[in-house]
């Protein structure tokens, strides 16, 4: 959406957010589903890509059910967009009553008291502000940031999302240290486990049985922290009638030393999550943007990492090399 955005749509978004702020949620998913209607006849792209991606992961699907499927999707995703406004810039109350239902606290309650930090894979599911919102709400909890493409929406939007208390890290080595530490207290932090990595960074893995280019990031975070991994989302209820949180224990190959099979778990994490009502998953992103094959043409492709391939940068003296390094080869290309 960011880098759709010209700095007047910016500030529109702007002012709409803070309108929107006093809204309850079953006003939000009223105004939703007419306004997706016009958002896709506006733009049509994110009903081509909607449509196209739950045929691949439902192939079972006649004709009419998955033309449902799409409508009941998009209005999701635009009652998303609306209750922004509320979960960053609302009355702090409000959001919270709108938090119906948790299912599964005890897993995460569970794992801190054994002395371990969790690791929240959050999806693009339901609203995932409102899960930033209860989970830093409750327990120490960092999660990565990248600021907007236009500067306006900056403060809005960091505000929103720090406003209970959750640290924001940058979204490079750093802040990959930073959630490290905030394992190593036994804290809680939030990965977003199907969001493209960069060049490099990732291996093709199964999702709905098909190659999708995954993040191998956990793998690293929790053979050197013993972390719990928990899938987390915020489902909307019925007629927008407020949210329930559902915390589920990761698929086991998410422990398993080797990127490839815990990129699988972290998918089929990601697969069980969307089976709790696969109307709120977030389709019209590109999950199937690139294929192995593609890939692989691209010339140093696995030399282009965010993070090194063995975990010795999780040392002092490895990160300082790893630093060394980026800037040498930073000033070569």
């Amino acid at each position: 959406m960011e880098q759709r955005l010209s700095p007047l749509k910016a500030n529109a978004v702007a002012w709409l957010w803070k309108r929107l702020s006093g809204l309850t949620t079953p006003q939000l998913w009223c105004m939703a589903q007419p306004l997706a209607r016009v958002v896709q006849l506006l733009n049509p792209r994110e009903r081509r890509v909607t449509r196209r991606n739950l045929g691949q992961a439902f192939p079972a699907l006649d004709k009419g059910a998955r033309a449902q499927l799409v409508t009941e999707s998009l209005a999701h995703s635009t009652a998303t967009m609306l209750e922004l406004g509320k979960v960053w810039l609302g009355d702090e109350d409000a959001v919270r009553d709108s938090i119906l239902e948790v299912h599964g606290r005890n897993l995460l309650d569970d794992a801190r008291a054994e002395g371990r930090g969790v690791i929240v894979l959050a999806p693009h599911f339901g609203n995932w502000e409102v899960l930033n919102f209860w989970l830093s709400s409750h327990f120490p909890f960092t999660a990565m940031y990248e600021p907007p493409k236009f500067e306006r929406l900056d403060p809005i939007i960091r505000h929103g999302r720090e406003r209970m208390g959750a640290s924001l890290v940058p979204t490079n080595s750093r802040g990959v240290a930073a959630l490290l530490k905030a394992l190593k207290r036994t804290e809680a932090i939030g990965i977003l486990p199907d969001q493209e990595p960069g060049r490099g960074s990732g291996v093709f893995a199964d999702f709905y049985c098909r190659p999708a280019y995954t993040a191998t990031l956990l793998p690293k975070l929790v053979a050197r922290t013993d972390a719990r991994v928990i899938t987390g989302v915020a489902q909307r209820l019925e007629d927008g009638h407020g949210f329930a949180i559902h915390f589920l224990a990761a698929d086991e190959g998410v422990y398993d030393e080797d990127e490839a099979t815990s990129a699988r778990g972290v998918n089929a994490s990601v697969e069980a999550a969307i089976a709790l009502a696969p109307a709120q998953y977030q389709w019209e992103y590109k999950r199937w943007r690139k294929s192995p094959e593609e890939i692989a043409k691209q010339s140093g492709w696995r030399e282009k990492r965010f993070y090194p391939r063995d975990d010795s940068w999780l040392s002092l003296k490895g990160w300082r090399r790893h630093l060394k390094r980026r800037r040498r080869n930073a000033s070569q290309d």
